[in-house]
């Protein structure tokens, strides 16, 4: 295995921390978490209190002002275990970096030492009912009015850590006229009147995170809630461009650390079970079948690791981002289905940590943009574009 050189020992203090964090604040509840569809909301104080939640941000606001490499140890983490419900990354590398790298200074002040602390659950609102990838294609509006306020209306769906959201960056339209070119980033807040948040959506898998519908009917919204404040409205699109990048590394590593652990528990599983009197790690098939998933999971860390050393140099660019998304979550989904063949009918059983990650895997090539997405901009960046 090739040795990876991403991380210095700093790192690794930090990564035998949460570790520890995870195997004591969030594993034993997994169980009861995955049948109430959401984790306890006092498990974001606790990470909040260990420092677990926006570290990235600069120490003034009340992280630690480290690189992201500490947020991607925290994916490898969760994954290594199988714990998909805490929706820490979308909380610390998605709604935080919204708010630091397009926020007014009041509203920095404001609302990222809350999200530090956990006080404050965030999330941020895309998707709609008929309105996936097509962020050009949202629904929802934001109409200024006489007074400077917005008037929100419009629902959202599929939104993770929707049930406990405190602070919703939503995408709606300012000018509904000019397409893309009108979209802005409203602040929404629990409380504000008009305000709803629907069921927690049932899902394939993905059990224990609350997953929600929201809903918005003629929400005022003050001016001092626009993202970036006068300046920034109608062009939530580009800040949607920039950010997106990162957001889809960040699948890619959940994939890549996940189709790891599938391998590592497949193995174990299959040098324990014994079929016709021998373990099936005996046979060929089996034996050719993990060696060919290790490469290709090998490769995928090669690739993964050298997209994130250009992430902290801030030198990853869109269509290489795409490519790291869709493969590795193509990937991570075939090496789902191979273990899971692997483990015969107990492969099938929801107590085996390789029955859950398959169910949890299926997302990872719909969100963040789907892979045909994916390829679209790809091809693109080829200059094939559509005629």
């Amino acid at each position: 295995m090739i040795e990876r050189t991403l991380f210095s020992p700093e790192h690794e203090a930090f990564r035998d921390s949460f570790r520890r964090f995870v195997d004591k604040e969030i594993m034993p509840h997994n169980e009861a978490w995955e049948e109430q569809g959401y984790v306890d909301r006092a498990v974001w104080s606790k990470a909040g209190e260990n420092g677990f939640l926006c570290a990235t941000l600069p120490e003034q606001y009340g992280g630690a002002g480290v690189d992201k490499l500490y947020s991607v140890i925290e994916m490898e983490e969760l994954a290594r275990v199988g714990h998909t419900g805490v929706g820490f990354n979308l909380h610390s590398e998605i709604v935080a970096p919204y708010i630091l790298h397009y926020g007014t200074q009041a509203q920095k002040e404001r609302l990222l030492p809350k999200l530090v602390s956990g006080e404050m659950v965030g999330a941020i609102a895309m998707s709609e009912p008929a309105a996936g990838s097509d962020l050009q294609g949202v629904k929802t509006t934001a109409i200024k009015q006489a007074d400077g306020t917005y008037l929100l209306n419009g629902s959202k769906t599929f939104i993770t850590n929707g049930w406990h959201a405190d602070l919703v960056i939503v995408v709606a339209k300012t000018n509904p006229q000019a397409g893309g070119k009108g979209t802005s980033l409203m602040l929404v807040e629990r409380g504000m009147k008009g305000f709803e948040k629907g069921k927690r959506l049932k899902k394939l898998g993905l059990k224990a995170q609350d997953t929600s519908e929201l809903f918005f009917d003629n929400v005022v919204v003050p001016a001092d809630n626009l993202l970036g404040g006068e300046a920034f409205e109608n062009r939530g699109f580009i800040c949607l461009m920039e950010q997106l990048p990162w957001e889809r590394m960040q699948i890619a590593v959940t994939a890549v650390s996940a189709a790891q652990a599938a391998i590592d528990w497949t193995l174990q599983y299959v040098k324990d079970r014994k079929v016709f009197g021998q373990p099936v790690a005996s046979y060929q098939n089996t034996r050719y079948k993990l060696a060919e998933l290790q490469t290709e999971v090998q490769i995928a860390q090669v690739f993964l690791d050298k997209c994130l050393e250009l992430v902290c140099q801030d030198k990853l660019d869109t269509a290489t981002a795409s490519m790291a998304k869709y493969w590795t979550s193509d990937l991570q989904c075939k090496v789902m289905d191979e273990c899971v063949q692997l483990h015969g009918g107990y492969g099938y059983m929801w107590e085996y940590p390789i029955t859950r990650a398959y169910a949890d895997a299926r997302v990872q090539r719909i969100y963040g943009g789907t892979n045909e997405i994916m390829k679209e901009v790809i091809s693109r960046s080829l200059g094939l574009g559509a005629r």
